[in-house]
């Protein structure tokens, strides 16, 4: 498990970061590298954007991904089709997961939505089986919503 009293640190450095910054490609980026960078235990870092009904792969950290998630499938299209964040604790326990990494055993994804429109979805990846806690997934929604709020 990661020391999570970094997250009010993470949060900040993600706020200046993307301070008057209108280009969501760079932000995207640089939050996945800060991300990858400070989390103790993840093999990914990264976004999906959705385009044409789908996900589709956006700026990351890691080895390469799979490129197009279908709506509903997997943790990641479950994540945006339902608007809801997924923690999932082992992976091969979730019906329909997409192994894109094998070392991939735990994962939380964040649905990213824009004045009631979904953008994407930031994913997160652990080598490690319940790698992810209550902890990590308010200090990444709250990285989102400085996001979000960014772009809104």
């Amino acid at each position: 498990m990661t020391d999570t009293s970094n997250y009010p640190q993470l949060l900040e450095q993600a706020k200046s970061l993307i301070a008057g910054e209108p280009d969501l490609i760079a932000n995207l980026a640089n939050i996945s590298a800060l991300l990858y960078h400070n989390m103790q235990d993840v093999n990914w870092a990264g976004f999906y954007l959705y385009k044409d009904d789908q996900l589709v792969l956006g700026p990351f950290q890691g080895l390469p991904a799979c490129i197009r998630i279908p709506m509903g499938k997997g943790v990641c299209g479950t994540a945006a089709a339902t608007n809801t964040i997924q923690r999932i604790e082992d992976v091969h326990q979730f019906a329909g997961h997409i192994a894109c990494d094998a070392a991939s055993n735990s994962e939380i994804v964040i649905p990213i939505t824009v004045n009631g429109a979904l953008l994407g979805v930031l994913d997160i990846d652990s080598p490690k089986l319940a790698r992810f806690s209550a902890e990590d997934e308010a200090g990444l929604a709250a990285i989102v919503n400085a996001l979000v709020a960014e772009l809104a």
